[in-house]
């Protein structure tokens, strides 16, 4: 049986992962990842949180469970994407258009008298 709000729905929040500069900042400092992984009760975890895989955010029953994603083509776009560095929010907003571009360092030129 569908939800309330019509079967659309359940697509769009059934498994809310973390975004990826959120995966990009726990990949690069430790404390950021520690600070959400406490966030999270070890009881409510699969495995009681001990198989985690950073670069998709996902906790697994097992060790073999998370060496087998490892192996996937899933685990191994999401490593791809990560390879990049995230999109900054001024780059976001050039390409929407709400920031003045950059048009790289102003040249100065010495201006030409007039001779008349």
């Amino acid at each position: 049986m569908p939800a309330i709000r019509g079967i659309n729905s359940k697509k769009k929040t059934r498994r809310r992962l973390r975004d990826i500069d959120q995966v990009y900042e726990d990949l690069k400092d430790g404390r950021h990842l520690e600070l959400y992984k406490s966030t999270k009760a070890v009881e409510d975890l699969p495995g009681l949180g001990e198989h985690y895989c950073i670069e998709c955010a996902k906790w697994f029953e097992s060790e073999t469970n998370l060496e087998s994603h490892k192996k996937s083509k899933v685990h191994k776009r999401q490593v791809k994407k990560l390879k990049g560095e995230p999109y900054t929010q001024k780059e976001a907003e050039a390409a929407t258009g709400q920031a003045l571009p950059d048009n790289g360092p102003r040249k100065t030129v010495p201006m030409e008298e007039d001779k008349v």
